[in-house]
């Protein structure tokens, strides 16, 4: 009865409910051993979604892989704010420096298809445009025109 498990938990705040608890319960593992052991290995990422992979035994062993938040979640947390904008393009929401977007650039590398800091930058002002966040207080829209004439090399070739 091996399996797998993957969830998107609340970082160090997952509990025995939904979602975790009704797919665990028909399982041989400690529904409470894991929960515990989530919630220490997500406690860095408190309050953000983090996706979690529970992988047990038939003798009810198991191991937990964290992944990295969703790119939004980290923008959110850096930027301080709680939800994206209805109209992304007219009504902004937050406003972050170069260095905030280098910043969850380098947090979510491993979960990017980019190969440098630049281009993951680029991909995370993508993010950016689509929940109405401004960088350096300009339109996120044209964040990949002034990376690319480098405008910004002093910090994302660093």
């Amino acid at each position: 009865m091996a399996g797998t498990i993957e969830a998107l938990v609340p970082g160090g705040q997952a509990n025995p409910g939904p979602p975790l608890g009704p797919e665990l319960g028909p399982t041989p593992v400690d529904v409470q051993d894991v929960v515990t052991r989530i919630n220490e290995e997500t406690a860095a990422f408190d309050g953000m979604e983090v996706p979690v992979t529970v992988e047990y035994d038939d003798d009810g062993s198991f191991t937990i892989e964290v992944g990295v938040p969703p790119t939004a979640e980290l923008i959110k947390d850096e930027a301080g704010f709680e939800t994206g904008s209805g109209e992304p393009q007219s009504d902004f929401v937050a406003d972050m420096s170069i260095e905030q977007v280098k910043t969850v650039a380098e947090q979510k590398s491993s979960d990017l298809l980019s190969y440098d800091t630049k281009n993951a930058a680029k991909e995370v002002g993508g993010t950016c445009a689509s929940l109405g966040v401004t960088i350096e207080g300009e339109d996120a829209r044209t964040f990949d025109d002034r990376v690319d004439a480098g405008d910004y090399d002093d910090v994302l070739e660093a």
